[in-house]
């Protein structure tokens, strides 16, 4: 099986769902899902370009298509909001959902927000996408700006809460500045390794060791600008690259998957931050239903079950049930 730890599907849900559709994720997802054995996911709420002008009106309006999304697949997705939730998804076969913020823009400087979206279910959350804001500074931002004294605050109240942090798409000023205030461990939900693509979203390897060192995982990004400068190394080979330099500078419990596939998002969407030829994943990984190629990449290297595995699903869930309440 196979957990995923960044999906943008209630981006795709609240589109869908605003065009007059129901039922989107049995009829769009679902299937895929099965097929690549995924039980289960971080969904996160993504505040899309061109409405990240208006980030509190597009985050409440996905939170309230989220909401009419899940009296239509109860039957078939679990939130996790505890951490036996998992467990109970197995039992029932349902998808483990945990709900997260990709970016929390839309807070602003009101840290006491974070318990609004608590008490609607989310249990993750990154300070930034790829912007500065009032809490800390993205991928995209200045160099020399951070975490500010709000983002403080607020990764205090998210580990208060039981919430878990991701440092995906923070800047790397803002990452050692978090890693300075965390007390538990971090996640970098979908990055790679800059040693092999130097790019700002990818991690250094003293990142590596350092979300190693707090018992954290980073799960592999399939975007095909994170993987290589070379399109000819825009493959799934190339990619598993990155999981054995991680297995070198992290160890093998450090390791997940987080494919940030696109395949179902609005190509105006795309076009805010990827060039032309994007093409979703990297070849043998380009849709949902793929995921499991990587598995069998995995096991051509001579990766054993048990480090597939903890790969796959065990090392994402052992951090998300240790965080969570």
């Amino acid at each position: 099986m196979i957990f995923d730890a960044h999906c943008d599907i209630w981006t795709h849900v609240a589109k869908k769902r605003l065009e007059g559709e129901i039922d989107i994720i049995k009829n769009y997802h679902l299937d895929k899902f099965k097929e690549a054995d995924i039980k289960g996911g971080i969904f996160v709420v993504w505040v899309d370009p061109p409405y990240d002008k208006k980030p509190k009106e597009r985050t409440k309006q996905i939170l309230e298509q989220i909401t009419e999304e899940l009296k239509c697949c109860e039957d078939v997705v679990h939130i996790v909001k505890n951490s036996e939730d998992f467990d109970i998804a197995k039992e029932k076969n349902k998808i483990a959902v945990v709900i997260g913020m990709e970016g929390l823009q839309a807070i602003d400087d009101d840290i006491d927000a974070i318990e609004k979206l608590y008490a609607y279910g989310v249990r993750h959350a990154s300070l930034t996408w790829n912007e500065e804001n009032k809490l800390a500074t993205g991928a995209k931002g200045n160099l020399d700006k951070g975490l500010t004294e709000d983002g403080a605050k607020l990764i205090r109240k998210m580990e208060e809460l039981g919430m878990i942090v991701d440092v995906s798409h923070a800047n790397e000023k803002t990452f050692w500045d978090i890693c300075k205030i965390a007390t538990k461990p971090i996640i970098a939900s979908h990055s790679n390794c800059r040693s092999l693509c130097d790019v700002l979203r990818n991690l250094t390897d003293d990142q590596l060791r350092e979300i190693a060192k707090r018992n954290g995982v980073v799960g592999i990004n399939s975007y095909e600008e994170f993987v290589s400068h070379d399109v000819d190394k825009h493959t799934i080979e190339y990619l598993v690259n990155h999981i054995d330099h991680m297995v070198e500078v992290m160890g093998i419990d450090h390791i997940g998957l987080g494919f940030d596939f696109a395949e179902y998002l609005n190509s105006d969407t795309l076009q805010h931050y990827t060039n032309s030829s994007y093409t979703y994943g990297v070849k043998g990984l380009e849709n949902t239903a793929k995921a499991k190629n990587i598995i069998y990449e995995l096991e051509k290297r001579g990766y054993s079950k048990e480090d597939i595995e903890k790969i796959a699903y065990k090392n994402f869930y052992r951090v998300i049930k240790e965080i969570l309440k």
